[in-house]
């Protein structure tokens, strides 16, 4: 699987009997805005390392994800934009394939929801919904805009929150945005249009509305059951008893909208379904693009695991309504196994907005000359998985200049560089093995390398099992480990002194430090694939990197003196990282302040 989007040309994948079978999604991001840093580690790259760990590892892993492209906010957008939604939608579209594309996310498919795809799966959903009469009509109020002529969708009504905790004043008609309470636009204190801002009234519309209520039993049964062998975050299970807390409500499942998936039903067809009835279907229908035979992964409990990736604002979304909806059908659906939910990666001291351009958007990340793999590092290390936490541009200097340029960098550069000198030569001081990985007999019985490879072996454990728990974070940070044990072993041995005093002991030296530099390869691979990428052409090893049970890779990681083979010729060493500057930071700082408003203005 290479680091682009789309498998184009590739076979689709589909579930093996017998190997581990893995179905990795992340929140499909909104398409009527280009995704922030915040966006980024909340889903789409958390999901990719926990992806690219399952490839590495020798499961069968796809990563299904794609643009959520219908609702109030795409025709919003349009209004101002005076353009159609579906055009929009294809434009947002690219950019964020783009920017994710930059990332190097390494969907299985990237798709989207406004397809005839979407429009079959969810039609046939909501069609056995009703068979199994899990659905009701029911009359509701709704605001209308007489201004506009028009019942105003969630959306498109803003005002202060009901939340007396709260009060915040620019409030969705759907959720806050401050408080994260889920609304009803008609709860609303003071509400407005979005469009002409003229205050709505209040009117009778008819609406049909999933039965949460009769389906709790089944939903209550497979969350006491999977959140526990699921080993779902404390976030995901705090959110979702909140709901349960106060019992389950009937839940609209249509809108007064025209962009969406038409309701079919004689009574309803003026309307289209509601964006959180829908998007979370988008996940099958964008399989179903990627593979006719998507049912062999989402109607197959048995032998798939279902991994969701999301920000906490999604969490009641994915923990009750799809189940229900899924439940409802009284099909034998793949449900959710795990839920890996991040809190909020807030912005030099606010918070990241989409609406308001506030913070560092993925296509900015690209302009800055700070490489990808600096970013992806950053911002897992930086992963908020238990509070919010702070994106700050000496944050991420501190970070590179001191743990991936003078740890990680330094070591695999002294490494690579005293093996590829040439003995013969003056520059090189009579040291070096002329690029070639050195034989060293007795290995195992060299104290100094036995103690390394023992730590090592534990630290590989260790990497696993955060891993397999998608404790991302740890797992980052238990790799690096390993480099810093490298460097300790390398001043230890004072490998430059034994290779005049004590030739074959500073071979043995070399090739175990050869190859903690490929395990750091494969290691680090979920999170920094092309800096994996760079340290594989610099070893002038194959392409590939492996965790395997099945071939010994996490037992041999005790001997890395095993892992490149004498007399392995290596490629040439560049330094990996380049320091960043404070006047450099400064500028960035300066250049990213305000919203992109003002830095518009400023560059005018």
């Amino acid at each position: 699987m290479g680091d682009i989007l789309a498998g184009d040309g590739e076979v689709p994948k589909l579930p093996i009997p017998g190997k581990r079978n893995i179905l990795i999604t992340s929140a499909l991001p909104y398409v009527n805005n280009v995704p922030h840093l915040g966006n980024i580690i909340g889903c789409v790259l958390s999901a990719d390392v926990f992806a690219r760990y399952c490839r590495l590892r020798g499961y069968n892993a796809i990563y299904i994800c794609g643009t959520d492209e219908y609702g109030t906010a795409t025709e919003t957008k349009a209004l101002q934009e005076n353009c159609t939604p579906k055009e929009i939608c294809d434009r947002y579209h690219t950019i964020h394939r783009d920017v994710y594309n930059w990332f190097n996310i390494s969907f299985d498919e990237f798709g989207r929801t406004s397809t005839p795809q979407q429009t079959e799966v969810c039609q046939t959903i909501f069609k056995k919904l009703m068979e199994n009469k899990f659905l009701s009509e029911n009359t509701m109020q709704q605001l209308y805009c007489d201004t506009c002529q028009k019942f105003l969708a969630d959306r498109l009504v803003e005002g202060t929150c009901p939340n007396k905790t709260c009060n915040y004043d620019s409030a969705r008609g759907d959720q806050c945005e401050s408080c994260s309470k889920l609304l009803n636009p008609t709860e609303l204190i003071n509400p407005r249009c979005k469009v002409c801002v003229s205050s709505p009234c209040i009117r009778d519309t008819n609406h049909l509305f999933l039965e949460l209520p009769l389906l709790e039993g089944k939903l209550e049964e497979y969350i006491k059951k999977m959140s526990v062998s699921g080993s779902w975050s404390q976030n995901a299970i705090q959110a979702t008893n909140a709901w349960l807390k106060t019992g389950l409500k009937q839940r609209c499942i249509t809108r007064d909208l025209k962009w969406g998936v038409p309701v079919p039903h004689e009574r309803f067809n003026d309307k289209v379904f509601y964006v959180w009835f829908d998007a979370p279907i988008g996940y099958v229908s964008i399989t179903s693009c990627y593979t006719p035979e998507w049912e062999k992964w989402w109607k197959n409990p048995e032998n798939v695991e279902l991994y969701q990736f999301m920000g906490k604002d999604n969490v009641p979304f994915h923990t009750v309504m799809f189940p229900c909806t899924l439940l409802g059908t009284s099909e034998n659906w793949t449900l959710m196994k795990t839920i890996s939910v991040t809190e909020y990666l807030n912005y030099e001291g606010g918070k990241f907005s989409k609406s308001k351009g506030v913070g560092v958007f993925g296509n900015d990340a690209q302009d800055t000359n700070i490489p990808v793999e600096v970013w992806r590092y950053y911002l897992l290390t930086n992963r908020p998985e238990v509070s919010d936490t702070l994106f700050t541009w000496t944050d991420l200097q501190a970070k590179l200049n001191t743990e991936l340029l003078n740890n990680l960098g330094n070591f695999i550069n002294r490494v690579l560089s005293f093996i590829a000198k040439d003995p013969d030569s003056r520059a090189g001081r009579g040291s070096g093995y002329n690029s070639i990985i050195p034989d060293a007999p007795g290995a195992e019985k060299h104290l100094l390398s036995k103690t390394l490879g023992d730590k090592i072996g534990t630290y590989v454990e260790q990497y696993v099992e955060a891993m397999e728990k998608v404790k991302l974070k740890q797992g980052l940070k238990i790799a690096m480990s390993i480099s810093g044990e490298g460097n300790v072993y390398l001043q230890e041995s004072k490998f430059w002194r034994l290779y005049r005093e004590d030739l074959p002991s500073c071979s043995i030296v070399m090739k175990t430090s050869v190859g903690v530099v490929y395990l750091l390869a494969c290691l680090l691979e979920p999170f920094m694939p092309s800096f994996s990428t760079q340290v594989l052409k610099q070893l002038s090893f194959p392409h590939q990197v492996s965790l395997c049970d099945e071939k010994g890779d996490v037992e041999k990681a005790k001997r890395p003196w095993e892992m490149i083979p004498s007399g392995h010729r290596i490629g040439t060493p560049v330094p990996l990282f380049k320091e960043l500057r404070d006047e450099e930071v400064e500028l960035l700082r300066e250049r990213f302040a305000g919203s992109q408003a003002d830095r518009a203005d400023r560059e005018k």
